[in-house]
């Protein structure tokens, strides 16, 4: 199990991720993505777009806006039910979500019931008859649960005394259902048919992040499948399986790494669901779910916009569809990604190299060009690089002794490094170095795309 503040100093000093604000003393549970980090999460949600929509029959995209109307958010329930249960330590202030100083307390020992599953009364008694410290002064003093809403609102209109109160959405997936008969329409579907969406959320979070486990801000990766209701424990099998998929095979996760644990109390409208979770270094962590949702959702937006959400097909009865949801986090994935390919390898005694291995279709860099030495081999190395990256994302370093080089493009988890020399001037080959076993061989500049290509799956 690696330790998670050597991947918080690699992200920070290789470029992927960085304290949000940090000059100004930061803002707690923000990030910002570095040049590495960006592309890492843009190749993920390459990925997840290709297997989810684009490689998915009957499944099409939307982008739905930030900023909805209210009663999108009334009638999903979030206005009046989305909100953690919090204890504030009386000694020093620090506030904790109940559920999770249980968990995190050590204290919880029921292997078939999680504490987010206790009621408020039982969570309660349980932390005053086993005196849970609190994680920040380590006192036994707390105040009684209180509620505290997750999400952001704020102001909309021109004068203090015209403003309406409108929300940042605090999940992606409403676009998806209130553009049910929109989305459709005008792509002229038939049941089952699925919507991938990817884009930002926002939530009031005020507990400790785990790095970026538990941000303010991130992304959501979702595809809701609207289907029949008697076929739909067989998509929601399906979806838990392609789930499964996504993280293992798409993005290199290793398997003993990632579980499924269903939810044994649900909620009133579902028939069934399950978290997909990964082992990070603080234990267990959510990182995506399958959703058995009903008509729930179409049906409120029904309700309450008065407008159909039926669909209609010739010679059969009007019905409101059934939602499975994938959902998946963006930012929790790619902390996954970065812990599952942390590796420090002996490649001698007293010779240890940092080695993250990323899946290659994944990495921030496909490739690097580096020049054995500067002089006489710059023009060569840059009309190599201009060469490929009109096919891959490439590195460029001239800086210091080769070896040095080779360990810094390990460490950010670059597949192949491409060594220009002399001997290049002459015979139009590189030198290839593979990044996991560091063999090396020759291979001629006309076959290094086909090459590539092979070694990238």
């Amino acid at each position: 199990m690696q330790n998670l503040d050597k991947i918080v100093a690699l992200s920070k000093n290789r470029g992927f991720i960085y304290p949000g604000s940090e000059i100004y003393g930061g803002l707690a549970n923000t990030w910002d993505f570095g040049p590495l980090g960006v592309e890492l999460k843009n190749n993920i949600k390459r990925e997840w777009w290709k297997f989810f929509v684009r490689e998915n029959r009957n499944s099409i995209g939307m982008d739905g806006g930030i900023l909805m109307n209210p009663m999108v958010w009334k009638a999903s329930g979030h206005v009046d039910t989305f909100q953690d249960p919090l204890m504030d330590c009386k000694d020093c202030k620090h506030r904790s979500r109940v559920d999770k100083l249980i968990e995190e307390s050590g204290t919880w020992k029921d292997t078939k019931k999680r504490p987010e599953e206790l009621s408020l009364p039982e969570m309660e008694k349980f932390v005053f008859d086993n005196k849970i410290k609190c994680p920040a002064c380590g006192k036994v003093n707390w105040t009684g649960i209180r509620f505290f809403k997750l999400m952001f609102s704020t102001d909309r209109g021109v004068t203090e005394a015209n403003l309406n109160t409108i929300y940042l959405r605090p999940e992606t997936a409403q676009s998806q259902f209130v553009n049910f008969q929109n989305l459709q329409r005008s792509s002229r579907l038939k049941v089952p048919f699925g919507v991938g969406q990817i884009g930002k959320a926002f939530r009031n979070e005020i507990t400790p992040g785990n790095f970026i486990f538990r941000t303010v801000e991130f992304e959501q990766m979702e595809y809701q499948l609207f289907c029949k209701e008697e076929e739909s424990m067989k998509w929601y099998d399906i979806y838990k399986k392609k789930a499964h998929e996504f993280y293992t095979k798409r993005l290199g996760i290793t398997d003993r790494n990632i579980r499924f644990a269903d939810h044994d109390n649900l909620a009133h409208y579902a028939k069934a669901a399950v978290d997909a979770e990964y082992l990070f270094p603080f234990g267990w962590g959510e990182i995506g779910g399958t959703h058995h949702r009903g008509i729930f959702d179409l049906g409120n937006h029904q309700r309450d916009s008065k407008k159909t959400m039926e669909y209609k097909e010739e010679g059969q009865d009007p019905f409101v569809p059934t939602v499975i949801e994938s959902s998946h986090g963006l930012d929790r994935i790619l902390l996954a990604t970065l812990v599952d390919a942390y590796n420090e390898e002996e490649v001698a005694p007293g010779d240890t190299r940092v080695l993250m291995k990323l899946k290659p279709s994944i990495a921030p860099y496909t490739v690097a060009v580096l020049p054995l030495q500067k002089r006489g081999l710059t023009d060569k190395s840059h009309e190599l690089f201009d060469t490929l990256s009109k096919n891959f994302s490439v590195s460029y370093d001239e800086t210091g002794s080769i070896g040095k080089r080779y360990r810094r493009q390990d460490e950010i988890g670059t597949p192949l490094c491409l060594t220009v020399d002399y001997e290049t001037l002459e015979d139009n080959s590189v030198t290839i170095r593979d990044r996991d076993t560091m063999k090396q061989e020759r291979i001629r500049i006309s076959d290094l795309i086909d090459f590539i290509n092979r070694n990238i799956v």
